[in-house]
């Protein structure tokens, strides 16, 4: 994975809160069952197809455990994988292999479940300029894994927090008192680097929207012949994001309406981990 130095602290402080989280003071079941000095093979293996997302941070939770520990992954983040097939080989003291065993799927389970969601998504719209995109509606404290497993599966990133870019959505509107006042006090104070988005509900506020001259409009819970007139209003002025209630069964339909981006909350709030699991041999 190719993080920041700030990003790589933060994936270190998440991997050693989950395994403090996990063992505690010690995982009294192998530390008297297994003796210290026995070495063993771990496989991580999938019974289910998908997208595999997550093998850096495996690595990194056995490594935190035991930095000589060998791990030997037979696949890239962002591939596909077929049931029965090998993740990655670990190889070490078998009590490393076992204490890290359920953290590190945990973290590989949900990523490629994520990872594998994604790419359906993705592959529904293939045949359109458009992008998928992920929301801020993560798990608290793994925001930074879950955007990653978004983009191993094709999709993109909207942004990561509240600081890197301004999304002014209906109850800043209402406490500003319309799209125009909210949209000129932020303008007054940001870096002109910064976008600015803005959420309407209906073509009333898309025309307020166009009229402050807003980068991103994005399009809440419109039906489809209302977002192909607000595609056609827009005409390239501004980019235009679909959000609101997007399913597999809709977003081809959606795409279809010329909006730019599509952003889907679920990507990471509702998805199901992929079936992945480690045998000692």
């Amino acid at each position: 994975m190719d993080f920041s130095i700030k990003e790589n602290i933060l994936i270190d402080k998440i991997i050693e809160q989950a395994l403090l989280e996990d063992i505690g003071t010690g995982d009294i079941t192998t530390e008297y069952i297994i003796p210290s000095n026995l070495k063993a093979k771990g496989i991580i293996i999938t019974s289910e197809e998908g997208v595999v997302a997550g093998l850096d941070i495996t690595c990194l939770v056995f490594k935190k455990l035991d930095s000589e520990i060998c791990f030997q992954p037979k696949i890239k983040d962002g591939n596909k994988i077929l049931p029965g097939e090998i993740l990655t080989e670990i190889t070490g003291p078998a009590r490393t292999i076992l204490q890290g065993e359920r953290v590190a799927l945990n973290f590989l389970q949900r990523m490629s479940g994520i990872a594998t969601f994604t790419s359906k998504f993705c592959q529904e719209v293939k045949d359109f300029p458009v992008r998928i995109v992920d929301t801020r509606k993560t798990t608290p404290g793994l925001r930074i894994l879950e955007k990653y497993a978004v983009r191993m599966g094709g999709g993109y990133n909207h942004r990561f927090g509240l600081y890197d870019a301004v999304l002014i959505k209906d109850n800043h509107i209402a406490v500003a008192g319309g799209i125009k006042s909210a949209v000129n006090s932020v303008r007054k104070q940001i870096s002109h680097t910064v976008k600015i988005e803005v959420e309407v509900e209906n073509l009333s506020q898309l025309q307020e929207a166009l009229k402050v001259q807003v980068d991103i409009i994005m399009l809440d819970n419109m039906d489809l012949e209302t977002m192909k007139e607000a595609v056609k209003i827009v005409n390239g002025k501004a980019l235009i994001e679909a959000s609101g209630g997007i399913t597999l069964e809709k977003v081809r339909k959606i795409a279809q309406t010329g909006v730019n981006l599509i952003s889907i909350g679920a990507l990471t709030h509702s998805v199901k981990s992929l079936n992945i699991s480690m045998e000692i041999i």
